[in-house]
């Protein structure tokens, strides 16, 4: 399609994605009304609402309940580190994923028995329906949330051991890598999957971010001599977050 041939609506998106990104619109201004946005460019009600749809879908505007529709400001994103695993007694949790260490990280934890769902049972390389310690984790840089995570043990591996609990016991807030190594399973590699989608609402809201906006999700998993000892997903607002990759060359 060519650019002269787009809807109407995207041409007005356009206009003004460029006004906001060249700082004629700035954080925290009033988006032109309905009915300014109509007038100036020559549209009908329904282009405008469109235009304004398609601006608040991709995180450049937010509406306020009874004072309208402004511009949002734009966080600076961070950096997301992926470095494998780390060193026993090397790092928090926290600190696994953090580019600076300087951050003064902290997180929330709840853990829970539940059975596999298909997908995690098919990581974990075990039926579905076995039983799995299942961990959640709210992560905060000096307060503000900034991501997510919940990781997935098989109880036939840690059940009964001192780090059943991944946040209890001697080795409570831990590495995996550690954890492991006290019940004599030796974490010799790890996978990880990259991917974006739309947040959950629930996600969005507890990252504080803008209800529709993307996630990235960092599926991974740590083996032990080939077999999965733990699997995980971490999500993070894909406008505040780069995922960079620093890997060791053999």
């Amino acid at each position: 399609m060519a650019f002269g041939d787009q809807p109407a609506y995207l041409r007005v998106a356009g206009d003004l994605r460029q006004k906001i990104v060249a700082g004629e619109l700035p954080p925290h201004t009033r988006l032109p009304s309905q009915a300014r946005i109509r007038e100036q460019y020559g549209v009908s009600d329904t282009v405008a609402l469109e235009a304004r749809k398609v601006l608040m879908a991709e995180g450049l505007v937010e509406g306020r309940s009874g004072s309208g529709t402004y511009v949002r400001e734009q966080p600076v994103p961070r950096t997301l580190v992926r470095t494998g695993y780390r060193p026993a007694g090397e790092s928090t949790p926290f600190r696994q994923e953090q580019a600076d260490s300087r951050v003064k990280g902290t997180w929330e934890s709840r853990s829970e028995q539940v059975p596999a769902d298909a997908a995690v049972a098919r990581r974990l390389r075990i039926a579905t329906g076995d039983r799995t310690m299942r961990t959640d984790y709210v992560f905060r840089a000096q307060g503000e949330p900034v991501m997510l995570s919940t990781s997935w043990e098989p109880l036939s591996v840690t059940g009964r051991t001192p780090v059943m609990l991944p946040e209890e016991g001697p080795l409570a807030g831990r590495g995996v890598v550690e954890r492991m190594a006290a019940i004599d399973l030796v974490v010799d590699n790890v996978a990880e999957e990259v991917g974006a989608r739309p947040g959950l609402a629930e996600e969005v809201l507890a990252l504080g971010g803008v209800p529709g906006h993307c996630v990235v999700v960092v599926t991974r998993t740590y083996f032990a001599g080939g077999c999965p000892v733990e699997t995980a997903e971490i999500v993070t607002l894909a406008d505040r977050y780069r995922v960079a990759y620093h890997l060791p060359v053999k």
